[in-house]
């Protein structure tokens, strides 16, 4: 189970880096913040106390260096690990790691936190996490420090030129519209739902341009309704094409969105990457991946 994750994230990160923007020639190294939930997550909740969304136990790890779980939700090197390396540098660490005084802050930071979401009410349940609002606040004031570090032109060039990669919104439906017993699943309907999602990301993506964000790639949603927690509700096991068909409806939405934002907001580079299908033929076929057993 835990090998197949590392599979997984390289069959997303091949498909992502085709999509991110060409880096600035007059730049050294190109600089990535990264902000997500378990799929990107480096860390991040670990420093979070009571939190019930951590992965610090046995496999996790396994074959990341050193073997060592390290708060990756994977048995090896997350997606942003993996573009990262693809890209010649550094994994940028938990932002919780980082002091606002060190210089470590002006190479990049990853905001990811397992269980978080779009929505300030998913993931409740894990009792800590840094939702997609705490990730953006978390950024503003990463944006505030480099400015008292570098003054104001030369801080928003830095955040001008990086590119920050955003995977987000899984967990909205796994951890909250699909979990019967919380009130969004009872309070919306799938259409309303994912308008909500979609409105509210809006704002969202609006206030990172606002604090110096303009290369943004999105990452979509992948075949939702086939991870274990919903195969478990078929008879016999297999994808739920309904979950299915709402993460494709969420993929349409936020790439019409994406086209929206670029007219109002004049200098962004906006990126939908889209990798359902990828993960799809990866679920369908595995022996094309050198998989034996799925």
């Amino acid at each position: 189970m835990a090998r197949l994750n590392v599979l997984a994230f390289a069959v997303l990160a091949m498909a992502t880096m085709a999509a991110i923007p060409a880096a600035d020639s007059a730049q050294p190294s190109l600089l990535t913040f990264i902000f997500g939930d378990s799929l990107t997550e480096v860390g991040n909740n670990n420093f979070l106390q009571y939190s019930l969304a951590k992965s610090n136990y046995p496999w996790y790890g396994i074959d990341y260096k050193g073997g060592q779980a390290t708060g990756r939700f994977t048995n090896g090197r997350t997606i942003g690990d993996i573009i990262s390396s693809k890209l010649g540098i550094p994994s940028p660490p938990p932002h919780l790691s980082l002091s606002k005084a060190e210089d470590a802050i002006l190479k990049g930071a990853n905001y990811a936190s397992g269980g978080a979401g779009i929505l300030n009410e998913t993931g409740l349940y894990f009792i800590q996490r840094l939702t997609f609002e705490d990730q953006i606040n978390a950024f503003d004031k990463t944006n505030q420090a480099v400015k008292a570090k570098l003054g104001g032109v030369a801080a928003d060039k830095l955040f001008n030129e990086a590119v920050f990669f955003i995977g987000i919104g899984s967990n909205d439906y796994v951890n909250n519209f699909l979990q019967p017993f919380l009130a969004d699943a009872q309070q919306y309907t799938p259409e309303e739902f994912v308008e909500l999602l979609v409105s509210t990301l809006d704002h969202q993506l609006s206030r990172l341009y606002q604090l110096g964000a303009r290369k943004m790639m999105f990452h979509g949603l992948g075949p939702l309704g086939c991870i274990p927690s919903q195969r478990v509700k078929s008879k016999r096991g297999e994808c739920l094409k309904q979950v299915n068909r709402w993460a494709l409806q969420f993929n349409s939405k936020v790439k019409n969105l994406l086209i929206s934002l670029k007219r109002r907001l004049p200098t962004a580079q906006l990126t939908f990457v889209d990798t359902y299908h990828d993960v799809l033929d990866l679920i369908n076929n595995p022996g094309a991946y050198g998989m034996v057993k799925f």
